[in-house]
């Protein structure tokens, strides 16, 4: 039996204690897996490279699941993929198998019920003294910092302190307090801090007073909501309003957007999860990204790996909506609503991947204040040695008017796959070019003028005959929801009778079935829940329940209201 040194066991028990390896090397297990509250990331390293099964179930039950296909990785010798829609604090059992090997998992889903050990409450009423902590919890009782019990705490820093709430710790969590005129960040996390939990606060007119460039101010600072610094990792941010910075980006038509931004989060170790907040202002204070980081084109970026954002709502961003960009090894963007931004959510670079972008929905973008023409859906981007990981895009809801102009960027793109999306858009579908000739897009609902590289066989048409295969019909009206019938026109002059009258009218307004209902293919994993005949195009499925979005998304109407909404 081979014998464990000192340091191999530390590692080893600094992973199982964990639930996450900062850096999974030689001693990492193999398979492992690394869970969020809804997804889990799974890795195996083998050199046997080929089609890789995914089978799960709750370890209570007896059902088996069929997952999405790992990825296999040949730079690394490593099968990579996730799983999504789990449930909270719930054990899984994994099988893997890729035709010549079998093995196994188990994992138990991070629990959002977090026990609380110590708790610190703020005073009363307003403050102008930060809040600097430095008081870690444990796993076992995280420190909580909060307002007294049926009342009200406002951190009111007046422009002179740089944060609201520095954390220099770890294991904490802070909870329903207002933030309000800090100098630079409502909230600021020091580097290489981990399981750190922000919820149900308010943070806004905060950073430095700047101003668009477009109007004269030349400030460009990156002042954030909530910033963490490099090397943080398993930062829960949830149920926050995060509004109007006093400060401003400036819009494309002035150069690179630059200034504030909601959630910034650079470098990190991964494990992070930001969800269901509202991070909202105006055209006038508006955000250089919603959410964000550094560094694009690297080996780590700023959600870096094992990482979910979903259930936001996001409005007023001059450049990205949500920037991932860099590694996205086993990150997912799903169930977020944007408007008014330039790009949805940018990708720059995908160095390792698999990245999940599924059921987002996007509204209005525009380049600048006096110019309305939009941006791309998803922003591409790769150069050798930053290029290569997969992007897998399924089910998204892109709606003209006033839409973005191309579902995908002018950049390089390579090792996508796209499925069931609404890209109602009136430009491109994929770039012009590939760094690598390896993307699948197909069974999408494409409007536009060029499909660029793209090759869709079973591309979704607008037609009244099954024969009509020669017209892609742009359409007029296309909605969020999809309807079950809509309009459309038969081309030419068609004979119609009138009781005893026969008339020809030209080019008649028919309804026919939506062709976005029951048109898509099944995609193992994520959307076995379809109603009907195959589940239907974009990020809403007839029959179920819509999406919810923002901080008090899939909350009853008394439910969840903090301190400082009551």
């Amino acid at each position: 039996m081979k014998s464990f040194s000192f340091i191999t066991l530390f590692l080893l028990l600094n992973f199982l204690n964990d639930g996450y390896c900062q850096s999974p090397g030689e001693y990492a297990p193999n398979p492992y897996a690394v869970p969020t509250y809804e997804c889990a990331s799974l890795y195996w390293t083998t050199p046997e490279a080929g089609m890789c099964i995914v089978k799960y179930k709750k370890a209570s039950g007896s059902n088996w699941t069929q997952g999405l296909d790992l990825v296999f990785d040949d730079r690394d010798g490593q099968y990579r993929g996730s799983i999504v829609g789990l449930s909270p604090d719930t054990e899984y059992l994994v099988e893997l198998s890729n035709g010549q090997a079998k093995t196994a998992i188990n994992f138990t889903t991070r629990t959002d019920q977090f026990p609380i050990g110590k708790i610190t409450y703020l005073p009363e009423g307003e403050s102008t003294d930060p809040i600097i902590i430095t008081e870690s919890g444990t796993p076992e009782g995280y420190h909580l910092i909060t307002v007294p019990e049926n009342s009200r705490s406002v951190l009111n820093m007046g422009n002179v302190s740089n944060e609201g709430i520095q954390i220099d710790a770890d294991y904490v969590i802070v909870r329903e307090i207002e933030i309000r005129n800090a100098k630079v960040d409502g909230i600021r996390i020091k580097e290489n801090r981990h399981d750190i939990v922000i919820e149900q606060c308010f943070i806004t007119f905060w950073g430095r007073i700047g101003g668009p460039i477009t109007y004269g101010n030349l400030e460009g600072s990156t002042d954030s909501g909530i910033k963490a610094e490099n090397g943080t990792r398993n930062l829960t941010i949830q149920r926050n309003l995060i509004e109007a910075p006093r400060g401003a980006s400036n819009d494309w038509e002035t150069g690179h957007p630059a200034g504030p931004q909601g959630i910034t989060i650079s470098q990190s170790l991964g494990g992070n999860v930001i969800r269901y907040n509202d991070i909202l202002s105006t055209e006038d204070h508006g955000f250089n990204d919603a959410i964000g980081g550094g560094s694009n084109y690297s080996n780590v970026g700023n959600m870096n790996r094992d990482s979910d954002i979903y259930g936001n709502l996001i409005r007023s961003v001059w450049d990205d909506a949500i920037e991932v960009e860099g590694a996205n090894m086993n990150v997912r963007v799903f169930a977020n609503y944007a408007h008014q931004f330039f790009n949805g959510i940018a990708t720059a670079s995908t160095t390792k991947g698999p990245i999940y972008i599924y059921r987002n929905v996007v509204g209005e973008s525009r380049v600048g204040h006096r110019n309305s023409s939009g941006g791309a859906f998803i922003k591409t981007g790769e150069r050798e040695p930053f290029a290569g990981g997969r992007r897998y895009v399924f089910h998204n809801t892109v709606v003209q008017p006033m839409g973005v102009s191309h579902a995908f960027s002018g950049h390089g793109i390579s090792n996508t796959v796209t499925r069931n999306n609404i890209f109602d858009v009136p430009g491109r579908l994929a770039a012009d070019r590939e760094t690598v000739d390896n993307s699948d897009y197909d069974c999408d609902y494409f409007s536009g003028l060029s499909l660029g590289v793209a090759k869709e066989k079973n591309r979704i048409k607008f037609s009244t005959t099954p024969s009509a295969t020669r017209l892609y019909q742009t359409s007029y009206s296309l909605e969020y929801f999809p309807r079950t019938w809509i309009n459309s026109i038969i081309w030419g002059r068609k004979p119609y009778q009138f009781g005893d009258v026969k008339r020809n009218i030209t080019d008649p307004v028919v309804q026919i079935r939506n062709p976005l209902i029951d048109s898509g293919i099944k995609i193992p994993g994520f959307n076995t829940d379809f109603k009907g005949e195959a589940p239907d195009l974009g990020a809403f499925e007839v029959g179920t329940a819509p999406l919810e979005f923002g901080r008090r998304a899939y909350l009853a109407h008394d439910e969840g209201w903090p301190a400082w909404e009551r």
